[in-house]
């Protein structure tokens, strides 16, 4: 078994992995044991929450909170937390918590899953994900019990508070509010629209779970000389901060005077704007009803869930370092300049080349299922079936209410564009092809007319 997993590439495996973990969830979701009622759910469906639940998105077919049984709760928590951490990553810790010690191969893996670019580090990396994720879902426990065991109780509230802040942390979008404090269905958080203290730690886990791993050890490493903080850890930063305070200008600015916020305080609505602004990268939870969102404010949530979080974190979608290059690499040609500069470094046009064919390939697909989709169910809206496949695609787990609605078909569709999106488009590529056995023949050079 060890050598023919040694045989496998590195996206091979991590995409196995993967896989192999979505099989075993679905099948344990399948469990009469799962569910309230006592019954097997279906297989597709069992297959679809378990994808749903290790490519941390959060599309469900049921409301989770009604649906499944501690047991099946419990299943997509542990499902959630190896698909935040990514499989590489959950089986490392688990090696370093045994004092196991891993090969080349298992550290080249790991350096796939978690962005890390030195071997020699991976040890310390290891440690410090381990700690750091304990740290911070304890951290969003303790506070979000201060809320939840008035409300529920010790038992349930201290449950309720550790089940969402790994969900958070993980920016899974799952969540256990439906059918709760009169709340219906799918409400998710829409109770605590106006209470700071679930808003804010549930704001400041998925930030932090979304800006990645290596951001965190680069961030404690310079803690006493902040000019040694790399390009990576600098842009991440930086856009994210971007992307997070103006999103919240442009939903105040598009829901002001909406019905998704006309009944708001203006505390509410700089909550719900902030909420707004940070869950569609890429946690899928909600405090307002997104269907009375105004044109403007779905479109800013379609873009954030594309855009999505930061390389080898627990978010989905394009990536934030992606983006920062292909905007940069654009003012670069504009400006006529021969190198791409980014602050005082510069980086590689290589890397210009892999994000755009990133965007291109993320934008391709998002595309093609919509297509497929308006094909396949064509009593859904367009505005629905783009906002579903980007979310899918994004592993955000945002709806517009039509996940339990769509065909089997349909259904394998998001399975796929999940599971895509969480194991990497770059990843699932390499994994899907095949390994050259000769030297590429460079062919005689010409040219296309663009712009």
């Amino acid at each position: 078994m060890t050598k023919f997993l040694s045989k496998l590439s590195v996206p091979k495996f991590v995409a196995l992995g993967f896989l192999l973990i979505i099989l075993i969830g679905s099948l344990l979701l399948m469990l009469p044991i799962a569910t309230e009622e006592g019954e097997s759910t279906s297989y597709l469906n069992a297959l679809f929450t378990s994808t749903s639940a290790t490519c941390v998105t959060g599309l469900v077919r049921y409301d989770t909170a009604t649906h499944w049984s501690l047991f099946g709760e419990i299943v997509l928590i542990v499902l959630i937390q190896i698909g935040g951490l990514g499989f590489m990553a959950f089986v490392s810790v688990v090696f370093e918590f045994f004092r196991k010690n891993m090969g080349l191969y298992q550290r080249r893996v790991m350096m796939q899953s978690t962005g890390e670019t030195d071997s020699s580090s991976i040890r310390g990396l290891i440690r410090r994900i381990f700690i750091g994720t304990m740290l911070f879902e304890g951290i969003g426990a303790i506070l979000l019990s201060i809320r939840f065991v008035p409300l529920f109780g010790w038992l349930k509230g201290i449950y309720y508070a550790v089940w969402h802040s790994i969900s958070a942390f993980c920016n899974a979008g799952f969540d256990l509010m439906g059918g709760q404090l009169g709340e219906g269905k799918f409400a998710s958080f829409t109770h605590f629209r106006g209470d700071p203290l679930v808003v804010l730690t549930l704001s400041f886990l998925i930030i932090v779970g979304g800006l990645g791993f290596c951001v965190w050890s680069d961030l404690w490493d310079c803690r006493k000389k902040l000019s040694a903080i790399k390009l990576h850890t600098k842009v991440i930063l930086l856009v994210s901060l971007v992307l997070v305070f103006g999103g919240v200008l442009l939903f105040l600015l598009f829901e002001w005077n909406s019905p998704a916020f006309e009944e708001m305080t203006f505390g509410e609505k700089l909550l719900s704007s902030l909420f707004c602004s940070v869950s569609p990268r890429t946690a899928g939870m909600n405090t307002v009803d997104l269907s009375v969102l105004s044109e403007g404010g779905y479109l800013l949530t379609v873009i954030l869930m594309f855009i999505g979080g930061s390389s080898g974190s627990t978010a989905g979608g394009m990536k934030v370092g992606t983006l920062a290059v292909i905007v940069m690499g654009m003012l670069a040609v504009f400006r006529e300049k021969r190198d791409i500069n980014i602050g005082k470094k510069r980086i590689d046009y290589s890397l210009l080349h892999q994000a755009l064919a990133i965007f291109t390939a993320f934008l391709f697909m998002v595309l093609t299922a919509t297509l497929l989709l308006c094909a396949l169910e064509p009593q859904l809206l367009f505005h629905d079936i783009l906002f579903e496949t980007v979310s899918a695609l994004g592993t955000v787990g945002l709806s517009l209410s039509v996940t339990t609605t769509l065909s089997a078909v349909s259904s394998v569709v998001l399975m796929l564009l999940m599971f895509a999106g969480r194991v990497g488009i770059l990843t699932l590529v390499l994994a899907l092809g095949s390994k050259r056995s000769s030297a590429e023949i460079r062919k005689p050079l010409d040219t296309v007319l663009i712009g």
